[in-house]
């Protein structure tokens, strides 16, 4: 399976990969208006053993097969503040 796979110039580290190249069509309007123009940046085949850096290969091809697209959004986070250190101060 291939995905396309294209950044979000409104969101930062948003990206949006396709079953098919320049298929936006396939994007809920509502998902399109928050990721705004989108520029090509991979065309990846996502075979057994693929690895991403931040998706998971498996949920990305079920994304695609099902729905034509698989959002991936910049990582979180954790707020240090929220963490318990370990100091009763």
């Amino acid at each position: 399976m291939h995905a396309y796979v294209y950044k979000s110039l409104k969101k930062a580290d948003t990206y949006a990969y396709l079953a098919r190249r320049d298929d936006f069509a396939c994007l809920p309007d509502a998902v399109r208006a928050q990721l705004g123009e989108l520029r090509f940046v991979l065309d990846v085949a996502l075979v057994e053993g693929r690895k991403l850096a931040l998706a998971d290969p498996a949920v990305v091809r079920k994304n695609l097969a099902g729905q034509g697209f698989h959002l991936q959004f910049p990582p979180t986070m954790a707020d240090p503040m929220s963490e318990d250190w370990g100091t009763d101060a």
